[in-house]
């Protein structure tokens, strides 16, 4: 991280609504139908939306619009509109930079699961003893209530894992209605930052036994207990067995998927974050606005575009194939994905990473032992990295191309 991209992420820490931060200047606005003149403050290059309801005009012309209660700002999606603050990540999509609490992500290589979840939460890297002592309360939660195991295990073992998934967070939110504030008549998180930490830990709880119990269900083997020494993707691995069936050992897998779900740990307000703080400002339970956030990750235009980037390359099936899609692509009869970025107008920095986990999975995986596919996804990569269509758009790979071949490599069941 260069100085600049530095200052830019701790002028991030700012509150922009703070009563003694200083204007940064001032926008000043004509009204043409009222020609009335307005001035508002910028605060770390924002305008508060609410500012705009200054600006009022006659609406005996039309009532609908309701022009006498204050100008409206239109933003379809919310490209251009910040919905909270926060210091949490920072990205310069320019750059294909990517930083969690102002470390980037390559300078974070060799951190665990949790030291990163550790990070984004509460803001620090933990010692040794707040790590280990993180790693104990979430092991010590991984149990499985009966009716989770009932609601899981009435599914076909081929469904897919997220609709599992989804339904086995309810089940958990369902055995502890005393946590749910709709269910008791009160608002339990508002105030109460011990039993937020601990629904915290909780969940993180909850992911790691469902992941294992969904994976066994899937296979047919029993759900071994959790180890309370262990860390949450050492837990996962153990308590599904998923290195019984795999090419390489317990070991590799865990330390592979250590990287790649740090890659993944948080990526500013995505959809997903939106949905969960869109129930959760309704004060409902965290399992609940989990759900939204899970549901709404799923789509093929969020979470659910590296299966479907997948399913895409599939149906390519061979590399010699690959000119086709592209040109269809061209020709807009279809969407490329795993290729092409809202925020990033470099290559996103995570698929860097991903192509450097695999490199390194060489070493374990005989290469002709490799999910033929991959080459399929090489090829899209060097066909449109160096087509003017793409790169004079800024269209370049995303996480998306390569992140399924992780799990193909290792040959592990696909995680939710």
């Amino acid at each position: 991280m260069d100085d600049a991209d530095r200052n830019a992420w701790l002028q991030s820490a700012i509150p922009a609504d703070s009563g003694d931060q200083k204007a940064e200047g001032f926008l000043s606005v004509k009204d043409s139908r009222t020609g009335a003149k307005y001035a508002f403050p910028i605060y770390r290059n924002a305008v508060h939306a609410l500012s705009f309801r200054q600006i009022t005009a006659d609406d005996s012309q039309n009532a609908s619009q309701h022009s006498k209660e204050g100008l409206r700002v239109f933003d379809p999606g919310f490209r251009n509109t910040a919905v909270k603050e926060s210091n949490i990540t920072y990205i310069n999509g320019k750059s294909g930079l990517l930083c969690y609490r102002g470390h980037t992500i390559n300078a974070l290589e060799g951190k665990t699961f949790e030291e990163i979840i550790y990070l984004l939460i509460w803001g620090t890297l933990p010692s040794q003893e707040q790590l280990q002592h993180l790693q104990r309360c979430i092991a010590e939660e991984c149990f499985v209530p009966q009716v989770v195991e009932t609601v899981v295990t009435s599914f076909p073992r081929n469904s897919p894992s997220v609709v599992i998934f989804i339904a086995a967070l309810s089940a958990f939110a369902a055995d502890r209605p005393d946590l749910l504030p709709s269910y008791v008549g009160r608002n339990l998180y508002g105030n109460d930052m011990k039993l937020v930490d601990e629904q915290i830990v909780r969940i993180l709880a909850v992911v790691t036994v469902t992941v294992s119990l969904i994976a066994c269900h899937k296979t047919g083997r029993p759900l071994k207990s959790a180890d309370v020494s262990a860390s949450m993707i050492e837990n996962i691995v153990h308590m599904s067995g998923l290195a019984e069936n795999s090419r390489v050992p317990a070991a590799t897998i865990i330390a592979t998927l250590q990287r790649l779900w740090i890659l993944y740990a948080d990526h500013e307000m995505t959809c997903s974050t939106a949905a969960f703080l869109h129930v959760a400002s309704t004060q409902a339970d965290p399992i609940s606005s989990f759900i939204a956030a899970v549901t709404a990750g799923y789509g093929p235009l969020h979470g659910g575009a590296i299966d479907t980037a997948y399913n895409v390359m599939r149906e390519v099936g061979t590399t010699d194939q690959v000119p086709e899609l592209i040109a269809k692509v061209k020709r807009k009869e279809c969407r490329l994905f795993g290729y092409g970025h809202r925020i990033y107008k470099a290559t996103d920095p995570r698929a860097e990473a991903i192509k450097e986990i695999l490199h390194d999975l060489t070493g374990e995986v005989p290469v002709n032992e490799w999910d033929p596919l991959l080459k399929v996804a090489f090829e899209i990569d060097r066909i449109a990295s160096s087509d003017d269509y793409f790169t004079a758009r800024k269209i370049f790979a995303n996480a998306d191309l390569y992140g399924s071949f992780v799990y193909t490599a290792l040959y592990v069941l696909s995680v939710p």
